[in-house]
């Protein structure tokens, strides 16, 4: 489905790129993308809400000089990028100022995979994800905007994929539910999600119920999106792309002193935890600085001592039902 030829299951999430959180100057976000190629990095995955463009922007940039066969690249649907400027907040207020709107539509994924093309400077896409159809970004408004996707989106993305323009198709969520629900649906067959947040360290026991299982059965990969929790486990101050709680602070901090017991970097659990279950296809960090690139890749290929996780196990800190990177 995916392959990632060097470096394990990991590719690269580009949502910081959109300047998230921070004004991220153009070199360094060039050079990140960069480096990552350096390194083996060769999935990529970006979305046009990321900075209202940008990202796809600074992806393109840097890998349309190289071989297109040579990398797996995916994007996602489900907003527009107008022409009109408005004042922006929260995740991406330092992102371009173009207005987003949302749409669902088979012309709008359409147009949506177009204009995404040429940001990306590419001719063509691998995957395609359905975004943001969920109760975090939509509230209760969501289920009505799943139904407008799966008579628009999905049907476009599921004939684009039958006529061999793209690979596959799925979600790219931050919940397990609407994934669940459209692994459900007869008349379109998704191939791959990408779920962000709810496999981690932090957080994977609803996961390991229902959408892994789920997926599993049905042969549908999972890209995870956010194994650090959006930052927190990194040493960052979100989870879940809001301020961190006291109590996921203090959960941590309670994992990172057994990992300092055990000589481990808790980046290195992080990564190889959340890679280890047999439906995830990658994991998919995200960064804007080359440092942090080669970090990733030292910690999916450090080795951790099965101590750790029995430890992990013992406290209560991670699921006793989870796939373990335990080497024979």
């Amino acid at each position: 489905m995916i392959n990632l030829k060097q470096n394990g299951k990991l590719g690269f999430g580009t949502a910081p790129l959109g300047n998230m959180f921070r004004d991220v100057p153009e070199e360094e976000a060039l050079e990140t993308v960069k480096t990552a190629w350096d390194n083996g990095i060769r999935y990529f995955d970006t979305a046009p809400f990321y900075g209202a463009g940008l990202a796809e922007m600074r992806l393109g940039a840097v890998l349309s000089n190289y071989d297109r066969d040579d990398y797996v690249l995916s994007t996602k649907v489900g907003r527009l990028i107008l022409d009109e400027e408005e004042e922006k907040e929260g995740l991406f207020e330092f992102g371009h100022k173009n207005k987003i709107v949302n749409d669902y539509s088979a012309e709008g994924t359409r147009r949506s995979i177009k204009d995404s093309m040429e940001r990306l400077k590419t001719d063509r896409l691998d995957f395609v994800y359905v975004h943001d159809i969920s109760p975090d970004f939509h509230g209760d408004q969501w289920l009505s905007l799943f139904e407008e996707a799966r008579t628009g989106a999905f049907r476009e993305l599921n004939k684009l994929r039958d006529e061999g323009v793209i690979k596959g198709w799925g979600l790219g969520v931050n919940t397990t539910e609407p994934i669940e629900l459209a692994n459900e649906l007869e008349e379109t067959k998704p191939d791959i999600h990408v779920q962000a947040t709810q496999y981690t360290l932090l957080d994977h026991e609803y996961a390991l119920q229902r959408l892994m299982p789920g997926s599993e059965e049905k042969g549908i990969k999972i890209v995870v999106g956010a194994p650090y929790g959006s930052g927190v486990i990194a040493g960052g101050s979100h989870y879940a792309y809001q301020k961190a709680p006291s109590e996921i602070n203090s959960r941590v901090e309670r994992m990172n002193e057994i990992a300092k017991r055990h000589q481990v970097s808790l980046i290195s659990a992080a990564l190889q935890f959340s890679a280890a279950h047999p439906a995830v296809a990658a994991v998919i960090p995200g960064t804007t600085r080359p440092e942090r690139i080669l970090e990733n890749i030292n910690a999916m290929n450090a080795d951790i001592p099965v101590a750790f996780w029995e430890e992990m196990r013992e406290q209560k800190l991670i699921s006793p039902e989870a796939p373990l990177p335990i080497k024979e």
